[in-house]
C-alpha cells in the first residue's frame, strides 16, 4: 500500500498555508483531515491485488531475430473494478535494447467479475529459453490518491530458437542434389552408387557405362545409369568446448557451426540419409538419434536452442569413444569444431587413426574474416605487425588442415556467412564421388 503522487503533492500545498495561518501541528492535522478521509475512502475502493487470478498463453518458441507473443489474462473476481497498471517482467535479453519499458508496461480496467487479456511481445536476442519473472500489479483507486501494489508468479518459458538463415542456400544444393540423383541427364558413377536404369547410347557417353547384355538384347547400344547411395548414416557432431565460445561478428563460434549444421542436416534428409546430432566438450550435452525424416531438422534446432559454449577444454578421448558408440557402422562423421593448432594436434591428431579406419571424417571449422583484412593491411607500423600476425595465423591454419588432410580428413575453413553453403558443398561433393 502507498500514496501517489498526486497525494503527495495535495498533502504538501496543504501544509504551506498553515505554517503561516496557524503554526502548530494540530493546524497540519485539520487541513489535511480531508486529504486523509479522501486517502481512506480511496484505499477501501481500490481492487485488492492478492486475489487475482492470473493466466498465460501464446507462443512457446521462437527463431532468433523473430518476435513472439505471450498473452497475461486478468481475473477480477472481486466487487471492486480494477484499475491497474501492470509490469510483465522478462529477463532483459527479451528485447531489443532500450524497448522493455514500452513493452513490458500495460494498463488496464477490468470491471468486478470480468477478465482482460494483454499481449506482451518478446523481440530476443538470445538463442536459449527465456522464463517468466514475476508479475508486478498496482491498483489504484478512483481518485487516484493511494494504491496497492502486489506480484504474482506466472511461469511461462519461450524458447529462443537457432534462426537457421542458411536456408536460402537449400533451393540450390537441392537441385545439385536432383542432378547427383538421377532425375536430369547429368548421372555419375562411383563407389558408392547404384544402378538406376539403361539408356540408349549418346556421343560423349563412359564407354565403361555399355552394358554390352542389354546392347545384345536390344540390338543398340545400352548404357547403364547410376545414382548416389541414399540411408547413409550422418553423424553431425559439435564441438561445444572453450573454443565454440569465441566470437566472430556479432556472434560465437557455436551459432555459426549449428547453422551450417542445420543445412546441411536439411539437405542430408532430402537425400534420404539418416542424420544424428552430438554435442560434447567434456560430456554430452545434446544428442539426437533415430529421429524419422520428417521430424528431425525440428528436433535438431529444439536441442540447439539451449545449447552455449562450455569454458573448458573439449576431451578427444571421450568425444572420439562417443562417436565410435553412436556409429558402430561406417558412417560420415561431421566434426564442427576448431582449427586451432594446440587442441587439434594435442588432442584430435593421435587418436584421428581410430575414426579414420572406420569412418569417412569431414571437419569444418569458422574462420574470422578480420584475420583476412588484418592480412591486407599496410600504411603503418601497426598495420604490417597486424598483418604479419594474421599471415601467421592463416599459415598456422592452413598447416593444421593440411596434416588433417593427410590423415584422410576432407578439411572445410570458411567465414561465418559461408560455412554452411560450403559445408553442403563438401557433403555433395563425397555424395557424388560415392565415398560415403
Amino acid at each position: 500500500m502507498g500514496f501517489t503522487g498526486r497525494a503527495a503533492l495535495l498533502a504538501a500545498l496543504g501544509s504551506i498555508p498553515v505554517g503561516i495561518l496557524e503554526p502548530g501541528w494540530t493546524g497540519i492535522l485539520s487541513v489535511n483531515g480531508p486529504l486523509a478521509l479522501a486517502c481512506a475512502v480511496d484505499c477501501a475502493l481500490a481492487a485488492p491485488v492478492r486475489t487475482l487470478r492470473l493466466a498465460r498463453s501464446g507462443d512457446t518458441s521462437v527463431r532468433l531475430g523473430e518476435t513472439a507473443d505471450v498473452h497475461l489474462t486478468v481475473t477480477n473476481p472481486g466487487t471492486r473494478p480494477l484499475r491497474a497498471r501492470l509490469r510483465d517482467a522478462w529477463p532483459p535479453s527479451s528485447w531489443l535494447p532500450g524497448t522493455d519499458t514500452e513493452a513490458s508496461r500495460h494498463r488496464l480496467l477490468v470491471p468486478p467479475g470480468e477478465r482482460r487479456r494483454l499481449t506482451t511481445r518478446l523481440h530476443p536476442t538470445r538463442r536459449g529459453d527465456r522464463e517468466a519473472a514475476r508479475v508486478t500489479i498496482r491498483s489504484y483507486g478512483p481518485l487516484g490518491l493511494f494504491t496497492r501494489q502486489g506480484s504474482h508468479e506466472v511461469p511461462w518459458t519461450v524458447r529462443v530458437l537457432p534462426p537457421f538463415t542458411s536456408r536460402k542456400h537449400l533451393p540450390s544444393r537441392l537441385a545439385r542434389l536432383r542432378e547427383l540423383d538421377g532425375r536430369t541427364s547429368m548421372l555419375t558413377r562411383g563407389e558408392g552408387t547404384e544402378f538406376d536404369s539403361l539408356r540408349d547410347y549418346v556421343p560423349g557417353d563412359d564407354t565403361r557405362s555399355i552394358d554390352w547384355r542389354a546392347t545384345a538384347r536390344q540390338h543398340k547400344v545400352a548404357v547403364r545409369t547410376w545414382r548416389p547411395e541414399r540411408d547413409r548414416h550422418i553423424l553431425i557432431c559439435l564441438d561445444t568446448g572453450r573454443t565454440s565460445a569465441g566470437r566472430v561478428g556479432d556472434a560465437p563460434r557455436l551459432d555459426a557451426s549449428m547453422d551450417a549444421a542445420l543445412l546441411l542436416t536439411a539437405l542430408a534428409t532430402r537425400a534420404g540419409d539418416r542424420v544424428d546430432l552430438l554435442a560434447h566438450d567434456r560430456r554430452t550435452r545434446a544428442q539426437v538419434q533415430g529421429r524419422p525424416p520428417g521430424d528431425i531438422l525440428a528436433a535438431f534446432v529444439n536441442a540447439m536452442a539451449p545449447l552455449e559454449p562450455e569454458l573448458v577444454e573439449t576431451d578427444a578421448r571421450t568425444l572420439i569413444s562417443t562417436i565410435l558408440r553412436n556409429a558402430p557402422r561406417r558412417s560420415l562423421v561431421v566434426l564442427l569444431t576448431s582449427l586451432d593448432a594446440a587442441p587439434i594436434e594435442e588432442g584430435l591428431l593421435p587418436l584421428l587413426p581410430q575414426l579414420t579406419q572406420r569412418h569417412t571424417v569431414l571437419l569444418a571449422s569458422v574462420a574470422d574474416p578480420h584475420v583476412a583484412t588484418m592480412a591486407a593491411s599496410r600504411g603503418s607500423v601497426d598495420a604490417v605487425y597486424e598483418a604479419a600476425a594474421a599471415t601467421q595465423s592463416q599459415t598456422q591454419r592452413r598447416r593444421t588442415a593440411d596434416e588433417l588432410s593427410r590423415h584422410g580428413v576432407t578439411v572445410v575453413d570458411a567465414t561465418p556467412d559461408t560455412l554452411a553453403p560450403a559445408l553442403a558443398d563438401a557433403y555433395l561433393s563425397l555424395k557424388s564421388a560415392g565415398r560415403l
